[in-house]
């Protein structure tokens, strides 16, 4: 059985209504998705790219359980998700730290929320902010921190309370291109390292191709799965690193295959933002 099973998931939104030529309102809806059918394995690292506005977020909002969908349904261990769960921690492009406290009790917080006693609390944090590679900063607030030093604590915290799934939307978007690459390395050890299952949503398809096994290419809007692209490298996680991986010819193969693939898509994207923005 799949971890996690997407079964004709549609998720529309309300729009503004707008009156038709006999003065009447019509409620109109904004199709986000429509659907989606995706299985994903145990312990797989899987990333979802696609155009601006096809719904990737969403995706991850219902896989989240911060939403839930139109139709269709999403399945977790074969149950449905109803909400928000420990089984999955979350990690958005804004850290999302809080201010006040410093990147021990950062990590701490989310442990406070299961009940775990104090001292396991701190002996856990400092466990996970070694795993990031920030021992050393434990009494640091987030303002003291770099962009990738918060990140490195929003990833410690999520992954403190032992999830079985993490959700990544687009973590590394807004850092400069150095520390970027420095925190893809960082995240396939993790992964390597924990076994998690995580669903990792990015914009950059030289991201997709260098973190996932699998890459699911998806549509303009409505966002629907157009392919999947299974990613392996011969000698991935075994010494073939870095600028090594992405500078070898099957790394080239696989970022032309899935820009192929999106090329269309962002076209039809872009086209309609245009014809959006005359209404």
């Amino acid at each position: 059985m799949a971890k996690i099973v997407f079964e004709e998931v549609t998720k529309t939104f309300p729009t503004k209504d707008r009156k038709n030529r006999r003065n009447r309102r019509n409620k109109e809806q904004f199709t986000a998705l429509d659907g989606i059918d995706l299985e994903i394995e145990a312990g797989e690292f899987v990333v979802v790219v696609g155009p601006s506005g096809c719904g990737k977020s969403t995706l991850l909002d219902l896989l989240g359980g911060l939403t839930r969908p139109s139709s269709g349904r999403i399945l977790l261990d074969g149950k449905p998700i109803t909400g928000p769960g420990l089984d999955r921690g979350i990690v958005f492009q804004q850290y999302a730290l809080l201010p006040w406290r410093t990147a021990l009790g950062n990590v701490e917080f989310g442990l406070e929320a299961t009940g775990v006693p104090r001292r396991e609390r701190s002996s856990r944090a400092r466990e996970f902010l070694d795993l990031v590679g920030l021992t050393g900063f434990e009494d640091r607030h987030p303002h003291e921190l770099s962009g990738g030093m918060r990140q490195r604590v929003a990833i410690a915290r999520s992954l403190a309370y032992d999830p079985d799934v993490l959700l990544m939307d687009e973590p590394f978007a807004a850092l400069d291109a150095q520390t970027r690459e420095s925190l893809q390395d960082e995240l396939r050890r993790i992964w390597q390292r924990t076994g998690k299952t995580v669903v990792f949503i990015t914009h950059g398809i030289e991201e997709a191709v260098y973190l996932g096994q699998k890459v699911a290419v998806m549509t303009s809007r409505p966002g629907r799965v157009k392919e999947i692209v299974p990613v392996s490298f011969g000698a991935r996680g075994d010494g073939f690193q870095g600028e090594d991986l992405r500078s070898s010819p099957e790394f080239a193969r696989y970022r032309h295959e899935i820009w192929t693939l999106l090329h269309d898509e962002v076209a039809r994207a872009q086209q309609l933002e245009k014809e959006e923005a005359t209404v």
